[in-house]
């Protein structure tokens, strides 16, 4: 195991090597059509206020990885991975279906049948036959997605913005942190760069920061009262969260100039403002306490960001004393760590090492021998057998306001 203490980032002797599927274009290309010719030309907000496109785009995990993998082999940078052509070489299989685009810009009863077909499509498949699905990854990104039918798929590898273990997306043992993978959401702002750092530096005058909607269902209810709590406190900026270019620019802007940003819950354990705080060089204060987060197997989220369980948060004068308890010290080691760490939560063409897209196999790489020895336990496990495993590897998360070491 000297090799796993010596290099964070799981080094590896071979790259995964994967099959990307060839599915009908009416799952790939034309779903990309349809939100690229549909993108100026409306202003459709969800049930909670969220422009569609932009919510696309935040979940648009599907398209980055896609687009690595079928780039021509001379313009890609990543090592880790490779695609193959012929499937008995294949460790994995990607199904390069847009669940996201689909749910939100089809009618709701042409999204089901579409999901239907593609179901079908892909489950016909040999490969998917001599597993059972559990060597193939499915981008389910959006909590809604594929959520007609992927009762079907829960053997599969899902790839994932959180686990919810409240039960109110994910029925119970569908998702694990054994089978699953949580990824960032895209961020809603740009980098802010080592440039944009240093000069970002004596602006953070702010010492907490929020932009944003203060209703939330679920665990996020508790923004309402945290916003309650802060509103009007010395060095606090707290916002109700406008749509469009303005409300970037004013989260962009807030930001930047703030030491600490604050990720509560929102309508699911995760939200996307933590990934905007950390490209933008403000130190998360996390206050969600079913959160599981993306690459925690690499990454150590402790070295940049605060956690407040969310007994604490609601207490009176409770959060501004214990941010203001944190040394100075401390705050410019999370920065330069927040500055080494943001590359990792950066989508980019060509994907770039280290970018997220390169951390998810590394992570995947870590989850093959499990994959193996399921499927082939599987294909010889008598079916009527008692020893055939259905067991639920998920392990409950709590969160804790522990001091800053």
């Amino acid at each position: 195991m000297e090799w796993l203490r010596g290099d964070p980032y799981y080094p590896m002797s071979m790259p995964v090597r994967v099959y990307v599927y060839e599915m009908p274009s009416k799952f790939t290309y034309d779903l990309l059509w349809l939100f690229r010719n549909t993108y100026r030309e409306t202003s459709n907000i969800t049930s909670n206020g969220s422009p569609v496109h932009r919510l696309i785009e935040q979940h648009s995990i599907d398209y980055w990885l896609w687009a690595d993998l079928i780039a021509p082999e001379s313009e890609r940078l990543l090592k880790n991975v490779a695609r193959v052509v012929k499937q008995e070489e294949a460790d994995l299989f990607y199904v390069p279906f847009f669940t996201t685009i689909s749910f939100f810009l089809l009618e709701k009863q042409q999204c089901k049948a579409l999901y239907r077909e593609a179901l079908k499509w892909v489950t016909d498949q040999p490969a998917w036959k001599r597993s059972e699905g559990r060597d193939h990854i499915f981008p389910i990104h959006h909590p809604w997605s594929f959520k007609s039918v992927r009762r079907y798929v829960k053997n599969a590898i899902w790839l994932l913005p959180d686990m919810d273990s409240t039960g109110n997306w994910y029925k119970p043992g569908q998702v694990s942190l054994e089978k699953d993978l949580i990824l960032p959401y895209v961020p809603n702002v740009d980098l802010c760069d080592a440039k944009c750092l240093l000069e970002s530096e004596s602006k953070r005058t702010t010492l907490l920061f929020f932009r944003g909607r203060l209703k939330r269902n679920a665990g996020g209810k508790i923004r309402a009262k945290i916003g309650a709590e802060l509103t009007g406190a010395k060095d606090v900026v707290i916002e109700e969260g406008t749509a469009g270019e303005g409300g970037k620019a004013a989260a962009q802007k807030g930001m930047r100039r703030s030491i600490f940003c604050l990720s509560p819950a929102g309508d699911t354990p995760s939200s996307a403002r933590l990934f905007d705080a950390i490209v933008s060089g403000c130190i998360p204060v996390i206050i969600s306490d079913e959160l599981e987060l993306p690459f925690e197997g690499i990454l150590d989220y402790r070295k940049m960001a605060v956690f407040i369980s969310s007994t604490d948060a609601v207490q009176p004068g409770w959060i501004l004393r214990y941010l203001k308890s944190i040394s100075s010290t401390q705050i410019r080691e999370m920065r330069r760590n927040l500055a080494e760490y943001s590359r990792h939560f950066v989508y980019s063409n060509p994907a770039q090492p280290l970018g997220p897209e390169d951390l998810v196999w590394r992570m995947m790489a870590g989850k093959l021998v499990n994959i193996k020895l399921h499927t082939r336990r599987s294909q010889r496990v008598v079916k009527e057998s008692r020893s055939v495993c259905t067991c639920d590897c998920r392990r409950s998360n709590s969160t804790h306001s522990n001091p800053i070491n």
